[in-house]
């Protein structure tokens, strides 16, 4: 069974994971290093939890509270090992409506691989849902919360689903001011956002290069701006404004649950993300879990809440 409202269709309140094993291999855009990321089913209750094969087998959740850096990307950590880059992955996950998952990898960074979301989506097609019995929460914003950081600002809002509005303001003349404003299901995501690659600015390049990061960055998995424009042809009108409406719903998916809300982002990044974590863990009066089961009768009773605590 499934809700609509407002044109958005809601999952099922009842977990999933993936029916078979799979796995791929590519470069992490900062360290340039191969690994190889194996994704298996797991059980009902495990959430999406990193392993490091090459560290022990060590467990990092992918959690707000296990994030241990937000510098160019989004990396979890536990002691002294960490995960880097994991946002790409994070939002086919989130948007492929899946709660429960094994991720395996050899090294210390998922793997760039074009720069977008669209191979993990394709992976995750071939991967197959297999239903699960335990009930799924929603992590559901019920009042405002805002966050602003040196003019950037981040909003939360109540919404019946997940609604991303994302502007950002570049110097850069073949950048400058971009917008998207979308509602997000699973169709809606791989078709405005997962697409959506990485981009850098050329006159970085260098100096990531020289602090040794974007080493596996390339005109294959990154949208390059020069002096004169893009040095590769851009897949979206507005594509790094889409990227960054793509990294979002990554991050958003440390809350551990499918998100219910409208979030509205102006220059935003990895930082400011996580700043709204922080602040929806310091104000647990501005959110609540919704929790379903798969049994018919629970489902109607949680669909009996009332529109009136999502209202904007």
């Amino acid at each position: 069974m499934k809700r609509s409202a407002r044109g958005t269709s809601y999952p099922l309140f009842a977990q999933k994971t993936i029916a078979r094993p799979v796995a791929i291999s590519g470069v992490g855009i900062h360290t340039g290093r191969p690994v190889w990321v194996r994704l298996h089913p797991a059980p009902e209750g495990t959430g999406v939890l990193f392993r490091r094969t090459d560290s022990g087998g060590v467990e990092i959740p992918a959690l707000a509270s296990a994030v241990s850096s937000v510098e160019l990307a989004t990396t979890l950590g536990r002691d002294d090992v960490t995960i880097s880059t994991v946002e790409h992955l994070l939002a086919a996950v989130h948007m492929r409506d899946l709660d429960n998952l094994f991720v395996d990898l050899d090294g210390p960074e998922v793997p760039i691989l074009d720069g977008s979301a669209l191979p993990w989506v394709h992976l995750l097609k071939a991967a197959g849902v297999r239903m699960q019995e335990g009930a799924r929460r929603i992590f559901a914003v019920t009042a405002p919360v805002e966050v602003e950081l040196g003019g950037k600002r981040i909003r939360a809002s109540p919404y019946l689903g997940l609604r991303i509005s994302y502007a950002i303001d570049f110097a850069h003349p073949a950048i400058g001011h971009q917008e998207v404003d979308l509602v997000m299901d699973r169709e809606s995501f791989e078709r405005e956002l997962a697409p959506a690659r990485t981009f850098a600015l050329a006159e970085d390049v260098e100096r990531l290069h020289r602090r040794g990061l974007g080493l596996g960055g390339d005109l294959d998995n990154c949208v390059v701006f020069g002096p004169e424009g893009p040095n590769n042809a851009p897949r979206l009108p507005g594509e790094p404004v889409r990227h960054k409406a793509l990294d979002a719903v990554g991050d958003l998916a440390l809350a551990g649950a499918p998100v219910w809300a409208h979030v509205e982002v102006e220059r935003g990044g990895h930082q400011l993300h996580f700043a709204l974590h922080e602040a929806l863990r310091e104000r647990p009066g501005c959110w609540t879990w919704l929790q379903g089961s798969p049994r018919r009768e629970k489902v109607r009773a949680a669909e009996a809440l009332p529109l009136s605590l999502f209202s904007d």
